[in-house]
């Protein structure tokens, strides 16, 4: 509307609102003042009215004069306790929310659980775990590998207190309950409890066993469940009985025994049908923990478990408190398994060559050996007790023995001084520098490119651009036979031989008798300075005892299951020649020699014809001595395993007691019989023999060094050793008339 617009005629009139009466009501009254001072009205108490909407909230108050004034002490409680009410409601409302839900998370983890168990329809009760039995050639136990599982004995062939020896301590409500028992549960949960630890298990005989037969051992809710889950299932599907049986065959009792059979044999020696009730009792507290309560590795604590299990079955009235009183007073006693000792290392290595025998093993299996437990003892014997008397003194901390049949057939092994300490086999795996004991492949070679034993070499000083091979006591003696530098060692002869014959071809002669490794053709070879393994160096010397054949070593004989089938047998191949037998007749002359007057000389048998060579490495690493008989071929072995120096120790001072200790032992009660084709065998003459019957030419050969001879000794007619006389003046002539020249 414009301000100032004329009315027209129509008669319309504005509206209008009452201005000046709208401005008189804006006009403050003294009651709407503020006060000052003094003036100011008390503050009103009086309650503002209840407005309609809030009748149902709020009661209606009495006029101030008609209400009576409340006490202060009686409004508070009234207060509180409606607070507390609903407090505790409250605290109900989520405790039901809360198990509703821990109810729907057990379910669902239960489900999951479950789920990933293979199908309950497509369980089956695994196979045993396989045994690997090794026994001697005269069938005695040596060792057990894998998880030794005895058979399967039935309940009713098992003594009574037996099965109830372990209700006692593991179960006593086995009888009673479904596979899982909440009564035990909830009796070690309070015990564990008032413990402050855990004092008790609640796992069931039935739990147990799906644990052993399906489970891992992880301490997992996951697996508890699925423990749980499968001793249901194991419930439904078996009899009380048949449950039990299982448990005891299949619970682990440790030290690799799996079933009460394989731990009574394990431990007391005896079949689980023959143990008395102190050796039930030791049985069934092993289950608690296996590897600390052993009885071979801890008997005390093996003995107070077991009074415990006594204790048990008297307050289940299993046994009467006398007949436990009477057990407690004569604990068993553990008895040495079969299997202890160096005898593991030939155990580690057939466990190498299985796979190759007869592939995987699924089966138990029995593997029969050439072993003779007899000799294995000896040679174990042998080796330990000579360090424990000479390795201080010598620096020498560990030693190794193969003694093994013209054949290849290993008698005995020795890998180390202790298997405990160290399962390295030495006489298998380890690869050492032979020394001197390779110089007989030198010698052969010679042999067989037309030297003879007697052929005369110079032993002096030798320079092969700036390498000068020495002889051990620094001497040299001139012109020597080959005899003679082989018994005596000297370095200097070898070398020359071996650059005579050719590197390339000592190393072709040693591959050809047995060695297998890797071989330098090099100068240095006579002198043994490539490695080789006992077992392959000892094999290669066999030839010289059996005639020139080669041979394999093997210790397998056949292997069978444990119902009898048939998996594997070792088959007699005819063997191959490698040496001529007028070669072999020609070495084993000569290394007679090295027991007559060498540096094997405290090496004698009482009535035998025996040969052999030391050897020492390079700043005394190793030493060595392999010697032989017509009936056993033995090495030795003794250094460290770091390769550091020894204190001088030869391979003429502890490998030769060594070996003399051992086959004495082992040819005794043996018959005699001389090496083939050696002096005395009476197969071929002897080289002394021809000359005689030859006249020798005008300008005879350099004569042996006078002073070999005076270190020659007279032969000791108990040694059965018969030194032959030098064919001296007939080296080359001689060599030329029989053999055709060099």
């Amino acid at each position: 509307m414009a301000r100032g617009r004329k009315q027209g005629g129509s008669g319309r009139k504005e509206p209008r609102f009452g201005l000046a009466a709208a401005m008189a009501d804006l006009r403050l009254d003294p009651k709407d003042r503020i006060p000052a001072g003094e003036d100011a009205p008390k503050k009103s108490t009086k309650k503002k009215p209840v407005e309609p909407d809030d009748e149902d909230d709020v009661p209606a108050r009495e006029p101030k004069s008609a209400q009576p004034k409340p006490t202060p002490s009686k409004a508070k409680p009234a207060r509180s306790k409606s607070r507390w009410g609903m407090s505790i409601g409250r605290m109900a409302y989520w405790a039901v929310v809360c198990g509703l839900w821990g109810v729907i998370g057990l379910v669902g983890v239960v489900i999951w659980a479950g789920a990933h168990l293979p199908p309950i329809q497509s369980l089956e009760i695994p196979k045993r775990p396989p045994t690997i039995e090794i026994v001697g050639y005269d069938g005695t136990m040596l060792a057990q590998r894998g998880e030794m599982a005895g058979a399967n004995v039935a309940l009713k062939d098992l003594p009574p207190y037996l099965p109830k020896a372990f209700i006692a301590i593991e179960d006593r409500r086995f009888y009673q309950h479904f596979g899982i028992d909440p009564i035990g549960i909830a009796r070690a949960v309070v015990a564990n409890i008032l413990h402050r630890g855990v004092s008790q298990g609640g796992s069931t005989l039935t739990q147990q066993l799906a644990k052993n037969l399906f489970l891992t051992q992880e301490r997992t809710l996951a697996r508890k469940l699925q423990e749980a889950e499968l001793a249901l299932w194991l419930e439904r599907k078996y009899s009380k009985r048949e449950i039990l049986e299982l448990y005891l065959n299949r619970v682990y009792f440790g030290s690799g025994a799996y079933g009460v059979e394989a731990a009574a044999q394990r431990y007391f020696g005896k079949s689980a049908r023959q143990v008395t009730v102190a050796e039930a009792a030791m049985l069934a507290g092993l289950v608690k923990s296996p590897s600390r309560l052993a009885p071979n590795r801890n008997p005390e604590g093996a003995a107070k478990r077991a009074q415990t299990v006594l204790a048990a079955m008297a307050d289940a009235k299993f046994i009467t408190e006398a007949q436990a009183q009477a057990q407690i007073a004569h604990p068993s006693v553990a008895v040495k398994p079969a299997g202890a000792g160096t005898v593991n290392y030939v155990a580690d290595w057939i466990g190498e060559v299985l796979d190759d025998l007869v592939g995987q093993v699924e089966d138990s299996i029995v593997v029969e050996t050439t072993i003779d437990p007899k000799l294995q003892s000896v040679a174990e014997a042998a080796v330990i007790d000579e360090l424990a008397a000479k390795s201080v003194k010598f620096n020498v901390s560990q030693g190794a023995l193969v003694a093994m049949t013209p054949d290849g057939a290993v008698r005995a092994m020795v890998g180390g001084r202790n298997y405990s300490d160290s399962q390295f086999n030495r006489a298998v795996t380890a690869k050492r520098q032979p020394g001197s004991a390779f110089k007989p492949f030198v010698y052969l070679t010679a042999i067989e490119q037309g030297l003879t034993p007697d052929t005369v070499r110079q032993d002096a000083p030798l320079d092969l651009k700036g390498w000068r091979p020495e002889n051990y006591t620094k001497e040299y003696f001139g012109p020597v036979t080959l005899t003679q530098a082989l018994a005596m060692s000297l370095n200097t002869v070898a070398v020359r031989v071996g650059l005579e014959v050719g590197p390339k071809n000592v190393v072709r002669t040693a591959h050809r008798l047995g060695i297998a490794s890797k071989l330098d053709p090099n100068p240095s070879i006579a002198l043994g300075t490539s490695e080789v393994s006992m077992i392959e160096l000892v094999g290669a010397y066999a030839p010289f005892s059996n005639g020139g054949l080669a041979v394999s070593p093997h210790v397998v004989t056949r292997i069978k299951t444990l119902d009898g089938k048939l998996l594997y047998m070792r088959q007699n191949e005819q063997a191959a020649q490698v040496i001529d037998p007028r070669n072999v007749a020609m070495m084993n002359q000569m290394m007679q020699e090295t027991l007559i007057s060498g540096t094997a000389k405290k090496a004698e048998i009482p009535g035998w014809v025996a040969a052999g060579k030391t050897g020492t490495s390079q700043d005394f690493r190793d030493a060595w001595f392999i010697g032989y008989t017509s009936r056993l071929v033995t090495g030795v072995w003794l250094g460290n395993d770091d390769n550091s120096p020894t204190k001088k120790a030869t391979g003429g001072g502890l490998p030769v007691e060594v070996w003399t200790r051992f086959m004495r032992a082992a040819h005794q009660g043996v018959p005699v019989a001389a090496l083939p084709n050696a002096q005395g065998a009476g197969l071929v003459p002897t080289l002394a023999q021809i000359a005689s019957q030859i006249t020798a030419p005008t300008a005879p050969a350099p004569a042996p060094n006078a002073a070999y001879a005076a270190r020659s000794s007279a032969p000791n007619a108990s040694r059965g050793n018969v030194r032959p006389e030098p064919a001296a003046g007939l080296d080359g002539w001689l060599v030329d008339r029989l053999f055709g020249g060099r």
